[in-house]
């Protein structure tokens, strides 16, 4: 009958899904950085912190107030229990555990050991209870006893609770539990080497009547002291022999410093990149709106800067570490992830909803913006998504991978080439817009309301006496495109000038249209 009772009430703590989202809540809460409300609790905890061990310092010397001294000793004490008991909750699932045991022996078709289920949970909740966060955590809960005067000391553990709350200790952590082995080789030669020089120096210094090493804790003392090289100088060795082992342990100190030194810069070298990947994710998942950009090649460039121009925020997203270093170097947030897969929009850590404006798959490479687009549509699928067109073979493949907009680069020029069909420059202007390094460029210039004021139609421009083709007038008030405009079609503000031209003749006309309304 108990049985039954146990396993009933471990399917329906399983199942239930009000237990389970208030158990994924405060795992959340406590355990899971990415959640936007724990930098919440961290800082509240930190502030416990300081406060219970201000009062211990104050108490010392000085009467503290009878309120607060109960608020230090009895209520913070309290919240740092309910934190324990909170993380020993959601450390590992008992009605998991039971469930599984329970499924595991009846596929074996034989009675449900549940003995072995309860040995299973108490073998999971010891190994949370033995890690050295949660003894840390265990200890800052004793002066909760006041009555118990000693344990009054423990608040100073709640210091080491700072490391649970802090992400730069967090990191630093992280960064030296890399050299695990070499500091713990570090630490067993420092061992050797203090507890030999602490017998030869007591050996040698104990029974001179001048000498101030006169136990086996003054030896260890002295030892510890000379090996860091510090060298209080309240105790030193006055015998010949006791002076020769001080040399000794000096040398041995300074390889000691040496060691360790070269053991932080190496770790710190080694995770350099991981931690500025981790700031820039931060750094990330703070923005509010930008376009997340798949690729970093040729016409990737010249899109990021445009948007940058008019204001935009832009994350490059490569799995080729070479374009994401020449993306950083050009002063754009980049990060070396794969767009074709799922792991790397989980590392972002961004509500793709309500952070990005659109995706825009920039890959020279039509199979590479098909898999980018597919990752993006598994991921979300409301999220806008342009993606390139390299050749009009794959167009089916890209909207079958449920792209909203398709560029093909080629459409442009095909209507250039019709517009000049039969004209003997035809073959030069195409051929000038395809060569990597042409002079001749394809540029956008915004319209805005003081230009306007100048400027009412496009034959109000004068483009021709600079040189400038007018390809085009895009209106954002409809969002359309206009080939070839009419010379009194009119301007509005938020409008955009499609120009062909020479770089130097395009920026003479830019510079044209801004000169007038200086003067105006």
């Amino acid at each position: 009958m108990l049985k039954r009772l146990i396993l009933d009430a471990a399917y329906l703590l399983q199942t239930s899904k009000k237990y389970q989202a208030q158990k994924k809540f405060y795992y959340n809460l406590l355990e899971n950085d990415k959640y936007k409300y724990k930098r919440y609790v961290d800082i509240f905890m930190v502030i416990l912190i300081f406060i219970s061990v201000a009062v211990l310092i104050r108490e010392v010397k000085f009467h503290v107030n009878d309120y607060l001294l109960f608020f230090s000793n009895y209520i913070i004490s309290f919240i740092f229990f309910i934190e324990y008991m909170l993380r020993l909750w959601v450390s590992s699932s008992v009605s998991e555990i039971i469930v599984a045991r329970a499924e595991h022996d009846t596929f074996l078709l034989r009675e449900v050991k549940l003995l072995k289920a309860f040995k299973e949970v108490l073998r999971v909740k010891l190994t949370y209870m033995l890690s050295a966060r949660a003894i840390i955590d265990l200890l800052a809960i004793l002066p909760f006893f006041h009555e118990l005067r000693l344990l009054r000391i423990f608040i100073l553990f709640r210091v080491f609770k700072l490391f649970r709350y802090a992400k730069s200790f967090q990191t630093l952590s992280s960064v030296l539990a890399t050299k695990k082995f070499e500091f713990l080789t570090l630490g067993i030669f420092g061992s050797i080497v203090i507890f030999v020089s602490s017998v030869l120096i007591y050996v040698m210094e104990a029974n001179n009547e001048n000498s101030t090493i006169t136990t086996m804790y003054d030896a260890i003392y002295w030892s510890i002291v000379t090996i860091s090289t510090v060298g209080y100088g309240d105790e030193t060795p006055v015998t010949h022999e006791g002076r020769f082992v001080a040399i000794l342990v000096i040398t041995a100190g300074i390889a000691v410093l040496a060691f360790t030194t070269s053991l932080f810069v190496s770790a710190f070298t080694e995770k350099l990149d991981e931690i500025k990947e981790v700031k820039t994710i931060e750094d990330v998942s703070k923005l509010k709106k930008f376009y997340l950009v798949c690729g970093y090649e040729s016409i990737a460039k010249e899109v990021i800067r445009k948007l940058i121009a008019n204001g935009n925020k832009i994350i490059v997203l490569d799995e080729d570490l070479t374009r994401i270093e020449n993306a950083k170097k050009d002063g754009y947030i980049a990060l070396n992830y794969d767009p074709g897969d799922v792991k790397s929009y989980e590392k972002l850590n961004i509500d793709i909803d309500k952070q990005v404006k659109a995706v825009l798959c920039l890959r020279e490479d039509d199979v590479k913006n098909v898999y980018s687009a597919l990752t993006l549509r598994s991921v979300n699928k409301n999220v806008f998504v342009l993606s390139l067109l390299m050749n009009d073979a794959n167009r089916k493949k890209l909207e079958f991978a449920g792209i909203d907009t398709i560029v093909y680069p080629q459409e442009l020029i095909g209507l250039i080439t019709k517009e000049l069909v039969g004209k003997p420059v035809a073959f030069e202007v195409i051929h000038e817009l395809r060569s990597e390094n042409a002079s001749v460029i394809i540029d956008e210039l915004g319209v805005t309301q003081r230009i306007v004021d100048n400027f009412t139609t496009v034959k109000d421009l004068g483009n021709k006496e600079y040189k400038v083709v007018l390809l085009g007038v895009y209106k954002n008030t409809n969002d359309r495109f206009y080939f070839n405009p009419l010379e009194d079609t009119l301007l509005e503000a938020g409008d955009y000038l499609l120009v062909i031209g020479y770089k130097v003749f395009i920026k003479e006309f830019e510079k044209h249209l801004h000169t007038k309304v200086k003067h105006a």
